[in-house]
């Protein structure tokens, strides 16, 4: 099966990653992001929660510690700016939509040069409300700046096995649907590294990595009249 038309990553000098929350640069976009990095685009990333109400490694200053748990993780896999908002972490979805978008274009700024949203497939990859509201804050955003919005996501093949081994709704697609990318892991394993209060007793992100191996892919949220394309092979 011929893989989907995909863009032309290095069309773009500058991507805003949209996440939920800290750890989700790595554990999802990781290797995508530090590939980005190395060819030399500029990667920031706005974090809308805290991650905060994690129930891996609670306590009184989680949020705090995952917060500098993530600038660790940023400075291994390259991203030059980080915000992080105070939105509820688990209940993001009851944010206005508004305000969520209000934050994506704050740290977006101006555009200037070929600029792209990067976040989670719909569905928010394993379902967590969060990041499905943090995906529909990135969409709506690149719809009202006209700019292309693309999302990690991951095959059905890969997202059936870690179901089926832990229990975990993930949501995944046909690989007709999806745009292949080789990638390295060894920042994306390092970055992850940094998150020690979200590996203690989850071994989902690494059992993930190893069944996809050095392939990732990318989906299309919004795609602007002007998006510049790779030839279908």
């Amino acid at each position: 099966m011929k893989p989907a038309p995909g863009p032309d990553l290095d069309a773009y000098d500058r991507f805003l990653v949209v996440c939920a929350h800290p750890d989700d640069e790595s554990f999802g976009l990781g290797a995508i992001i530090a590939g980005l990095a190395g060819r030399g685009a500029d990667v920031d990333l706005v974090c809308l929660t805290r991650g905060e109400h994690s129930t891996l490694g609670a306590g009184d200053d989680l949020g705090l510690r995952r917060a500098e748990e993530l600038a660790c993780a940023a400075k291994v896999l390259g991203i030059r700016e980080v915000g992080i908002r105070d939105h509820p972490d688990g209940d993001l979805a009851a944010v206005a939509m508004e305000d969520l978008v209000a934050d994506v274009e704050l740290a977006l700024g101006e555009p200037v040069g070929p600029t792209a949203l990067l976040t989670f497939d719909t569905g928010g990859i394993t379902g967590h409300p969060d990041h499905e509201a943090a995906t529909r804050a990135a969409v709506a955003a690149g719809r009202h700046q006209d700019l292309p919005v693309f999302a990690w996501a991951i095959a059905e093949s890969v997202a059936r096995r870690l179901r089926d081994e832990f229990g975990v709704p993930f949501v995944g697609r046909p690989e007709g649907e999806l745009i292949e990318l080789r990638v390295d892991r060894d920042a994306q394993l390092a970055a992850t590294d940094c998150h020690g209060s979200q590996l203690l007793d989850n071994p989902v992100p690494r059992r993930r990595v190893e069944l996809q191996g050095g392939v990732e892919h990318l989906r299309v949220l919004h795609r602007p009249a002007n998006a510049i394309e790779t030839p279908r092979r």
